[in-house]
């Protein structure tokens, strides 16, 4: 069932809706999204820019979804989702294509990958990504997914400060490499940053720590993002209670 919130944060009441996206149109809304977003925040060098889309091998493989405000009709939030059986036929998940995921064979339950998730910088509050996690819980409950995995990204503009400021802060709090160890295939370079160095957790990795979900292990540095990318693995019996009403197959 797609969820419908109303956002309050501007002047004009905004009304959103989670949908499923099924169709060449509504993938090319969320490749041109996509491009808008890394493009224009993280410089990356995209497959699809000469037509003003992000696009790889894995977006036919791949359920999508998003959000849309009814008011415009706007795509302003979308992800991709890669299951288990789908990357049986691929021969991969998407993550490993960065790094080598030591006990993934031998998880316990369904794996649903996300990836590519990005927001409107327009409508990057609680409301927008508390609809895209609505629906997000409605494909794990459907599907009977127990793991759900995936890589967040820390900016790298600044040579590697921030993410190695960031990493100090997740290695004390969210790692846990009980369920799965994830080697990163090109290690971040090598920075010395002082011990009390402190640095925010991008939006989208706090919201994904907010939901129980753990770090398995170093990031990966994508060159064509520009990013430091960490893997993370959500266990749905460990979910945080505070969204655990969402994915009712959970509690």
């Amino acid at each position: 069932m797609s969820q419908i919130a109303l956002s309050c944060d501007t002047p004009a009441q905004r009304r959103l809706k989670a949908v499923r996206l099924r169709g060449a149109r509504a993938l090319r809304e969320a490749q041109a999204l996509r491009y808008r977003v890394f493009s224009s925040e993280f410089d990356a060098q995209l497959k699809g820019a000469d037509q003003g889309l992000d696009m790889d091998d894995y977006d036919r493989h791949c359920a999508h979804i998003g959000v849309r405000d009814l008011n415009t009709g706007a795509l302003v939030a979308t992800t991709r989702l890669l299951d288990h059986r789908a990357a049986q036929r691929l021969g991969r998940y998407y993550s490993e294509e960065e790094f080598a995921l030591d006990g993934l064979d031998d998880l316990q339950g369904p794996v649903l990958e996300i990836g590519r998730t990005c927001v409107d910088p327009a409508y990057r509050n609680g409301g927008t990504i508390a609809v895209l996690w609505s629906e997000l819980a409605e494909v794990l409950n459907e599907g009977g997914y127990r793991y759900l995995m995936g890589c967040a990204s820390i900016p790298m503009r600044d040579g590697g400060i921030q993410a190695r400021a960031v990493m100090q802060r997740l290695r004390d709090r969210y790692l846990c490499q009980a369920n799965l160890r994830a080697e990163p295939k090109t290690p971040l370079p090598q920075l010395d940053v002082p011990d009390n160095l402190t640095a925010e957790l991008p939006p989208l990795l706090k919201a994904y720590m907010r939901l129980g979900a753990k770090i398995c292990g170093e990031p990966c540095w994508d060159p064509d993002f520009g990013v430091a990318d960490v893997f993370i693995l959500l266990k749905r019996d460990e979910l945080c209670p505070r969204y655990a009403r969402h994915f009712k197959a959970a509690v």
